[in-house]
């Protein structure tokens, strides 16, 4: 069913109000309970406890507003969408295990690495993958390690108010209007839910944060993301510009796991162990302010969705220069942040 901008406008209003009032009833529950982020560690640069749980009202706004505009609309569509968002639910309360308890890294990754063989499965099994290479077990091997690499930039993502939800909200709602642009009208609505709901969080969770979504949130969001990138399907059809299309859409997170991983392993560092050597942490060694930081942030995650959104209007005989400048843009992005100073 085709879908106008009023639809999309209504859903991005009530998946944001939604989400903006759960978050705050959310956040007293968490400090009732003493769940909390305590700034107990080196790498964590804010002052004071900051209730975690901020993921529960995220999924809870994307579940609600999904399930029931799906049942208004189009109830046939119920199983796409419960294979969109039952892994990611999973996946959520795995992470809200690990807010609670601090789980160590290898459950989180056993989680991840199921959840993205599930996804995977239906992904493949029900045609659904967006530019395909023509082999179920080439696809498949390709989605569970999209949907395992895509959860942990999230999470990595989300070490400074802010950042990670504002970055989900502008992916997403670029996603939404590639979507549209290609015709694929549910999957647009479902990233305009998306973006909506993190940005009804975003109001509580912009610097300084009063709550913070926690691995249960950032992992659901990243099964939920990267169900909806991979089942999209780009308007370029050279190969190379569709594949860097929905990833142009994740640029920045992407960037800012890559810088961590290989300056951890060149130091010699776990890459799961905690540090002060994400983006984030970089840009503030340079003495910017929070809050100019997150902008920065946001700013470049504005530019490269911008890219994707120009990539895929360019014209046929001219994608893969446009990709390989792209391409060009995001390494030396990566080479200027892996020389930044760590604080």
């Amino acid at each position: 069913m085709e879908l106008n901008w009023v639809n999309y406008l209504f859903l991005l209003l009530i998946s944001s109000l939604l989400v903006g009032l759960l978050t705050p009833l959310i956040r007293k529950v968490a400090a009732r309970l003493q769940i909390v982020d305590s700034p107990n560690q080196d790498h964590k640069t804010h002052l004071n406890p900051t209730p975690y749980m901020g993921g529960i009202g995220i999924a809870l706004g994307i579940a609600v507003i999904s399930f029931s505009a799906t049942l208004l609309t189009n109830a046939d569509l119920l199983p796409l969408l419960a294979s969109i968002l039952i892994p990611a639910i999973l996946l959520g309360a795995i992470g809200l295990i690990d807010d609670v308890y601090n789980l160590s890294p290898l459950p989180r990754f056993l989680a991840q690495s199921l959840a993205g063989v599930v996804v995977s499965l239906i992904l493949v099994k029900t045609n659904t993958v967006g530019s395909p290479t023509g082999s179920d077990l080439v696809d498949t091997l390709i989605t569970i390690f999209f949907v395992i690499a895509l959860c942990n930039s999230i999470n990595f993502f989300d070490n400074i108010d802010g950042g990670a939800a504002g970055a989900v909200t502008i992916s997403s709602l670029t996603l939404a209007l590639l979507s549209a642009q290609s015709s694929q009208y549910y999957l647009a609505a479902m990233s305009v839910v998306v973006g909506g709901s993190t940005l009804g969080f975003l109001w509580w969770n912009k610097s300084p944060a009063r709550i913070y979504m926690g691995d249960a949130g950032s992992l659901f969001l990243g099964v939920i993301l990267a169900s909806l990138l991979v089942r999209f399907e780009p308007n370029p059809i050279e190969n190379l510009a569709g594949f860097a299309v929905p990833l142009l859409v994740i640029a920045v997170p992407a960037l800012d796991t890559a810088v961590v991983i290989v300056s951890r392993i060149s130091r010699g560092v776990s890459p799961f162990k905690g540090g002060r050597d994400h983006l984030s942490h970089r840009l503030l060694a340079l003495g910017l302010r929070k809050k100019s930081v997150v902008l920065a942030l946001w700013s470049l995650c504005s530019l490269f969705c911008l890219i994707a959104l120009l990539l895929s209007l360019t014209p046929f005989d001219l994608e893969v220069i446009a990709t390989y400048l792209a391409i060009g843009i995001w390494m030396i992005l990566f080479l200027i942040f892996f020389k930044l100073p760590i604080s």
